[in-house]
């Protein structure tokens, strides 16, 4: 897996964390949990996972993630549909825990050496560099990201944010 940059990687985690604020903006919590009328999840259970994939990227980095293991196990990948309210975390709650790690990758992105990026991590039972897996961390973001749009319509907005 190639190893991009510090430069790149940054670039991509502000544009998703743009987009997603973007497309997020005026959605309640009772909107976050609106299901599709198709086997897709809600707002909800997409940003949860979003936050899952940066808790990756903030341990392959050796800093703390903004959820809990409980949380986590809600939003990752396989995890059930989200179809009880009770189960879900508090909208708000989420967004602030969105920029909190945003905060965090950002300021470590900007103050990584790009050596530190070369440097082998084993996740999922293979060796890749830490810069190609930070990269597909935040491709897999980007992806989710994607959803976003889509899902705020299935919540009923009916607007054109992007």
């Amino acid at each position: 897996m190639h190893s991009p940059g510090p430069l790149p990687l940054l670039d991509t985690l502000e544009t998703n964390q743009g987009v997603i604020h973007t497309e997020l903006k005026d959605i309640t919590h009772a909107e976050s949990l609106v299901l599709p009328g198709f086997n897709a999840n809600s707002l909800n259970w997409v940003l949860g996972h979003i936050l899952t994939s940066r808790d990756e990227c903030l341990s392959l980095l050796d800093l703390p993630g903004v959820l809990t293991p409980d949380e986590t196990a809600m939003y990752r990948y396989g995890s059930e549909r989200l179809t009880d309210p009770a189960n879900a975390l508090d909208f708000a709650v989420m967004l602030e825990k969105l920029d909190a790690s945003f905060a965090v990758l950002q300021g470590r992105l900007t103050t990584i050496p790009p050596a530190d990026l070369e440097k082998e991590v084993n996740l999922w039972g293979r060796p890749e560099p830490l810069g190609g897996m930070l990269g597909f961390f935040f491709w897999h973001e980007a992806y989710h990201t994607g959803q976003l749009n889509l899902l705020r319509q299935v919540a009923g907005k009916n607007d054109k944010t992007i």
